[in-house]
């Protein structure tokens, strides 16, 4: 199975942005250990991240014909991107939406995204944790 974590703006900073919102682990580590438990089951992980909306979508659309699964975290483009819902509209590959922090409890326009009328699925506000959730839901 191939699957593709696309993870969207400031999420570069995980482990030293708002660590009391988003923990202390950097991605990078998180990536490492969690290629390495799924490798056994047969799960190949890429990753890619941009802080620009267009490297997303072209990433989106490079992915989202061939990959049995997309897991994304758009970051705030979640809560302001129709193009980002376009391109996830636009592709074969089923896209679960993951975000580390619960937007619900957070300012009231991260609320609503316009990402999730497109997604298979969502996973909200169980940190790092939810990537495991979103590879899971595709065994």
């Amino acid at each position: 199975m191939k699957l593709i974590i696309i993870n969207g703006p400031n999420l570069n900073l995980l482990g030293k942005r708002e660590p009391t919102i988003y923990g202390n682990t950097s991605f990078e580590d998180f990536l490492f250990e969690l290629k390495k438990e799924y490798q056994s089951k047969g799960v190949e992980i890429e990753y890619f991240q941009s802080n620009e909306e267009g490297k997303l979508i072209n990433k989106l659309h490079e992915t989202g014909f061939s990959y049995d699964g997309i897991i994304l975290n758009a970051g705030a483009y979640t809560h302001t991107s129709i193009a980002i819902a376009d391109a996830i509209a636009a592709i074969d590959t089923p896209v679960i939406e993951v975000h580390i922090s619960n937007v619900h409890k957070r300012e009231s326009f991260r609320h609503h995204s316009y990402l999730s009328a497109n997604a298979a699925g969502i996973i909200i506000g169980f940190g790092l944790k939810g990537y495991k959730l979103a590879i899971e839901s595709f065994m």
